[in-house]
């Protein structure tokens, strides 16, 4: 019987105004556990950009670590990004979240002049240089353009401000349904809109699952 294989997940805390988004997270766990995938979580461990009060949504006085809130997610089985491996993986999926936009890169106030946490960039490249298959949910496609340069197809759902930056920083973005995923067959990078489109936890689910099959697919080819 054959090794399983292991794909990294890659958290930015826990909830969706400034950490992962949950729903996206688990259906990426669960998706991956379905298709007999292992999966390692990671976070970098370093405080959150603020902290949002998910009943109100109004920021909090206090600190988070992105690596704490997200061990919440992983029922505890997280490492720090600092600790991540390739050697561990066989591919990498980031779920997305407004912290993906606010901790693993500063997308949310920077806009297209934003920057990747250097951890998590050196990790994708060296990732994407070895020819492993990288996956992004909702928001965390944004960060494409300026880890990979130009040229990447990828989606953030609908036309709209978000694709607009895509576009702007050179990425090429694919309109598509919450359904669905893209995928660049040349650079072995998927996305899927999520709750940047769905409405319900089922539409969410669908295009993630979808993702995830299509880098099932990657690594069988």
């Amino acid at each position: 019987m054959s090794k399983a294989k292991t794909i990294g997940v890659i958290l930015s805390g826990c909830g969706v105004y400034d950490g992962s988004e949950i729903h996206e997270a688990t259906l990426t766990l669960l998706a991956l556990s379905q298709r007999g995938f292992d999966a390692k979580i990671y976070a970098p461990d370093q405080n959150q950009m603020h902290v949002v009060n998910h009943v109100t949504g109004q920021p909090a006085t206090e600190e988070r670590n992105c690596l704490t809130e997200a061990a919440r997610i992983a029922r505890g089985q997280i490492s720090p990004l600092s600790e991540l491996d390739l050697r561990d993986l066989d591919g990498i999926v980031i779920p997305g979240g407004f912290g993906a936009a606010k901790n693993l890169c500063n997308y949310a106030t920077a806009g297209t002049d934003l920057e990747v946490n250097p951890e998590l960039e050196k990790v994708l490249k060296q990732a994407h240089e070895q020819g492993k298959p990288l996956g992004f949910i909702c928001i965390a496609p944004i960060m494409i353009p300026k880890v990979f340069g130009p040229g990447v197809r990828a989606t953030l759902g609908a036309k709209g401000d978000d694709s607009a930056a895509f576009i702007k920083m050179g990425g090429e973005h694919v309109e598509c349904g919450v359904e669905l995923a893209v995928l660049d067959e040349k650079h072995k990078i998927l996305s899927t809109p999520a709750y940047m489109v769905a409405q319900t936890i089922s539409q969410a689910h669908t295009g993630i699952d979808q993702l995830i099959a299509k880098l099932a697919e990657l690594l069988d080819a």
